[in-house]
């Protein structure tokens, strides 16, 4: 190969390299945990919650407190990634018609193999977009919240079990342990639990997103509570916010409930979709994710207390298996 056509090919690697770079850090998870598995379930710690609930309810619909996106480009490095894209295409494509010969660069012409890797790189990004689309057509659906006198329920608390990461793993009967959990606290009514779940659910995204964990310590066991502000303090050492926006929660369900060493445990199932980007906070520029297409995702939620009549605090996040 000549060393016209090492460059080309040096050239079309970068590009390769380039778009994967950017079609990979535009679609991160950056909601509370980062969208990973973390924190503690007690003994069931390495094992997954059940897919599908025992029981299940919706919640009713009501207006989003967050303000919808306006319609914006996609930030400089979209822009950038496109130009050069573009650029590379247009002046391959020049040079294969016959223009440019002896101008250096690109003079020496296209082959096949420059035509087919140029092909696949393009199809690829064609994909990628198109099943985003398809996602995000998905999931039109009506903002979805719970009651808002629930909070009570999950007040101030003392118990902080051990944090770890824990992996996506067999179900258990979420019935049985709801009534072994009344049983010690005759005042607990699963619809009220539910409606504070989804409650906090909010609370802490939104103390997410505003980087400051303090205002919602109480809805968290101590050491949630520092890894997710761990988490936060990094976004704010970068200059960078978490923008979460249109949250629309399609259904709450608890898909296990039991009793262990003292201790109750109640894992709720979040089936959610909303805007999810990152954000240079001096410039505005998008960093990651997107403003105008939505993530949707399925989150289990483990809450515990001491056994008996005692305020609930998120314990452990998981990820769908």
């Amino acid at each position: 190969m000549n060393i016209c056509g090492k460059g080309k090919m040096g050239l079309m690697l970068f590009a390769v390299f380039f778009a994967i770079f950017y079609l990979l850090s535009s679609t991160a998870d950056a909601r509370v945990g980062g969208g990973r598995s973390f924190g503690s379930r007690g003994g069931r710690s390495f094992s997954s919650s059940p897919s599908s609930p025992s029981r299940s309810y919706s919640t009713p619909a009501r207006p989003s407190p967050y303000s919808a996106p306006q319609s914006q480009p996609g930030g400089f490095m979209r822009s950038l990634a496109g130009g050069f894209l573009g650029g590379m295409a247009g002046a391959l494509l020049f040079s294969s018609l016959g223009f440019g010969h002896g101008a250096g660069g690109f003079g020496g012409g296209i082959g096949l193999m420059d035509i087919l890797l140029l092909g696949a790189i393009l199809y690829g990004i064609y994909w990628f977009i198109k099943k985003r689309r398809q996602a995000a057509t998905a999931m039109n659906s009506p903002m979805a919240f719970g009651g808002s006198d629930s909070r009570d329920a999950f007040n101030s608390g003392s118990y902080a079990p051990p944090i770890r990461d824990i992996p996506p793993a067999a179900g258990y009967d979420a019935g049985n342990g709801l009534d072994a959990i009344r049983q010690g606290d005759y005042s607990f009514d699963e619809k009220r639990f539910k409606d504070a779940s989804l409650d906090n659910f909010f609370t802490i995204q939104g103390a997410w997103a505003n980087r400051d964990m303090s205002g919602v310590r109480n809805l968290l066991t101590d050491e949630m509570y520092k890894t997710i502000q761990q988490d936060a303090d990094e976004l704010r050492a970068k200059n960078r916010i978490n923008k979460l926006e249109n949250i629309a929660v399609r259904s709450v369900e608890i898909t296990e409930a039991w009793k262990e060493g003292g201790q109750d445990f109640i894992t709720v199932r979040f089936f959610a979709n909303l805007l999810d980007y990152t954000v240079d906070e001096a410039s505005g520029e998008v960093l990651a994710g997107s403003k105008m297409e939505p993530v949707k995702f399925l989150e289990f939620w483990t809450f515990t207390r001491p056994a008996g009549n005692n305020p609930w605090r998120l314990s452990a996040i998981q990820q769908e298996s």
